[in-house]
């Protein structure tokens, strides 16, 4: 599907290249210049959109990102000027209003898509359960998806962890996708050593994404290198395992769904006392029916970015790829949170969403 949808984004950059530049052809200079000089007008119609292709300095992702948003933007527009033409019977002016508007909205919406990927949110929630904690409480701290690198270097990774700390979580999870191809070694490190400064009640656990351990080698460390820096830190990772929290709490850490012959849930729940509170981290919400039907308390997964970029959350949904994009949802005795990823893939935007950090309490109730 992901094939699908970047071959989509390739050929909607070609088209909106093209109209693009038809638009800024029909702005009064360049139509008067090509009274004279209709060569000249053309190729001066070209320069404001290859100035899009500055964005290729973050990478090439963004620039077809950015040039499919204004070419919706601009249709949109197009499309609006032209029913209220034939709604209120009126000719086309010499003005290009409908254009300055597409640019003024373009500006606006990946401004405001800029700021919700790099600004990182707090959200909270407060969870209760039935489960008898002996007066226990466990505040958990949740994040996924930091793709060190696109939004997040390791220094601003770092100073996110310290606003974390403050927090006062008793135990950290991290729940996959914490690096990304394009991370750089020396980022890696230094979000490793931010996570093995942090002070909690119960320390630092991790659980693998799918784009952890690589996908097209060219990085400058090893999966095993990720594992090393993490051990050295004093993370724990949790691949297909449980480890009790406090008196109350288990951590299940499941394998991503991306690894061949990962435990079934039924399985990791083996030997478990099932009178105490079971928190499952599994990086992809995808496998919603038999978690609940074995009766995991929660499940915490990433993946989605919340959506990243509109309408990409409900896309997931729809083909089945995902069983929630963002938020929590109950289903029998199971509560499934998915949260929208501290950061994202590749793409330093989100219209869909915003980057955040989460923090659960837990109590009895």
């Amino acid at each position: 599907m992901w094939m699908l949808i970047m071959l989509a984004f390739a050929v909607g950059a070609l088209v909106g290249v093209v109209y693009l530049v038809t638009r800024v052809h029909r702005f009064s200079p360049f139509h008067r210049l090509g009274e004279t000089h209709p060569v000249l007008a053309w190729l001066a119609s070209v320069l404001p959109v290859a100035l899009l292709g500055l964005f290729w300095l973050i990478n090439v992702y963004t620039v077809a990102v950015v040039i499919v948003h204004v070419l919706v933007i601009w249709l949109l527009c197009d499309l609006g000027a032209y029913l209220y033409r034939k709604i209120r019977k009126r000719p086309r002016g010499t003005r290009y209003f409908a254009g300055v508007t597409a640019i003024a909205v373009s500006v606006v919406y990946l401004s405001v898509g800029w700021f919700c990927a790099h600004h990182v949110f707090e959200t909270t929630y407060a969870f209760t359960t039935e489960k008898d904690l002996g007066g226990e409480t466990l505040r958990v701290a949740l994040f996924a998806d930091s793709h060190i690198g696109i939004t997040l270097d390791g220094e601003d990774f770092a100073a996110q962890m310290q606003r974390i700390e403050e927090a006062k979580p008793d135990v950290v999870v991290v729940v996959g996708d914490f690096v990304d191809d394009d991370t750089t070694k020396a980022d890696m490190v230094r979000a490793c050593e931010a996570l093995g400064k942090m002070e909690t009640t119960y320390g630092v656990y991790y659980a693998y994404g799918n784009h952890d351990k690589g996908y097209y080698r060219y990085r400058d460390f090893s999966a095993q290198d990720l594992r090393t820096e993490l051990e050295r830190n004093g993370v724990t990772i949790l691949e297909d395992e449980s480890v009790p929290v406090g008196e109350h709490f288990y951590l299940i850490g499941r394998q991503d769904r991306s690894t061949p012959n990962r435990a079934e849930v039924g399985e990791l729940l083996e030997g478990l006392d099932h009178s105490k509170y079971a928190i499952l981290l599994d990086h992809q919400p995808n496998d919603y029916e038999n978690e609940a039907t074995e009766g995991v308390d929660l499940v915490l997964s990433g993946h989605t970015h919340g959506g990243h970029l509109f309408p990409g959350g409900l896309l997931g949904v729809w083909t089945g790829q995902n069983d929630r994009t963002y938020g929590t949802e109950v289903r029998g005795s199971t509560r499934f949170l998915v949260t929208s990823g501290i950061s994202g893939w590749a793409i330093p935007f989100k219209t869909g969403t915003y980057s955040e950090y989460v923090l659960i309490d837990i109590a009895q109730g």
